[in-house]
């Protein structure tokens, strides 16, 4: 006779687990249905120019922290060689010193009613005596000689600990900088890796077009410079045009956008400072409707400069991977002011 048994029911535990990942199957199916789209090339390219930006202004940060590591390391060194001088100036002090009391020594190691008593000749004597107040006056005076110089040598000295001490906070500044506009530049890479080679090759290209229009095919019209100085200042960049743009690079082949308009004003015989923070505080703060060709045009919360170069363009250099070029006001950045050196 055949055995009947009766199927074994699944448990609590059982049925909750098959449940629980049938659930999540639906959860993940719903999400792959909903999940956001590829973004465009143009979204693609604004979140890129956004992080470059962003870049530019930690870039400039680190610009303006190397300029102040330069000239700290520079008065540190002069004050370590003045320290240095004055320990040597010093020493040759205390030697005079030893000298004098080694000479007052020889001469007055007696008692003076001693010497008196002992000398066969009292004139001599009387000289004798006569040097050694000379000695113990310039032996006085060497001593103030000495204090004195103790004292300039111990403010040096706090001096240059000062100096040292803020060169290493800048140097700190800059590593955090550094690190934060390759932090951007990596982060903009990542952005352009989700787009295809296809993609990636015509947004270059585009770009180089852009580049490469110069001034053959940008319309600048026919406005006057303000001055001769500027004049000179945007004809110097203009030659640059096509030169790729490399952070921290002041020319002659390679810039960053302060770097480009501090070189071409130094063309021109104007001495401007490195980054767009400085700048901005030089020569005469103008309205937008006051430009003129030459002038200095800054962007996006003063982290990009451009030269105005006329017709609403400005000559300027980009971001990484551009290169020097015309391009419209508009597709720049968002307009900060405008300065006339």
């Amino acid at each position: 006779m055949a055995s009947h048994r009766r199927p074994k029911q699944p448990s609590r535990a059982r049925v909750t687990v098959l449940t629980a990942t049938a659930a999540a199957a639906v959860a993940l199916t719903s999400q792959a249905a909903h999940a956001d789209p590829k973004p465009t090339k143009s979204e693609v390219k604004a979140k890129v120019d956004k992080l470059y930006h962003e870049a530019e202004e930690a870039t400039e940060k680190y610009n303006g922290a190397k300029e102040q590591q330069d000239k700290l390391k520079k008065q540190a060194d002069a004050l370590q060689d003045q320290v240095a001088r004055g320990q040597d100036e010093l020493n040759a002090l205390r030697a005079e010193l030893g000298s004098l009391a080694t000479a007052q020594y020889r001469s007055g190691g007696l008692d003076p009613s001693v010497q008196l008593l002992l000398s066969s000749n009292p004139d001599s004597f009387l000289d004798q005596a006569s040097a050694l107040d000379q000695l113990t006056a310039k032996q006085a005076e060497s001593l103030q000689k000495i204090q004195a110089k103790q004292r300039t040598l111990a403010q040096q000295r706090t001096e240059a600990q000062g100096k040292l001490a803020d060169l290493a906070d800048v140097r700190e500044t800059l590593g955090t900088n550094k690190a934060k506009f390759q932090s951007k530049l990596a982060d903009a890479q990542k952005l352009l890796n989700t787009m295809t080679a296809a993609e990636r090759a015509k947004m270059a290209e585009d770009d180089q077009r852009a580049s490469r229009s110069a001034g053959d095919r940008v319309e600048l019209g026919d406005e006057a410079p303000a001055s001769a100085l500027g004049a000179a200042a945007l004809q110097a960049a203009s030659t640059r045009v096509g030169m790729p743009y490399v952070r921290t690079a002041t020319g002659p082949g390679s810039f960053d956008c302060s770097g480009l308009t501090q070189w071409a004003y130094a063309q021109a015989g104007a001495d401007i400072t490195r980054t767009t923070f400085t700048q901005i505080n030089q020569g005469t703060r103008i309205a937008r409707s006051q430009l003129k060709p030459g002038d200095l045009v800054f962007f996006s919360n003063t982290s990009h400069v451009g030269l105005y170069a006329g017709n609403n363009t400005v000559l300027h250099a980009p971001y990484p991977g551009a290169y020097v070029r015309y391009e419209s006001m508009g597709t720049v950045g968002s307009y900060e002011a405008a300065v006339r050196i």
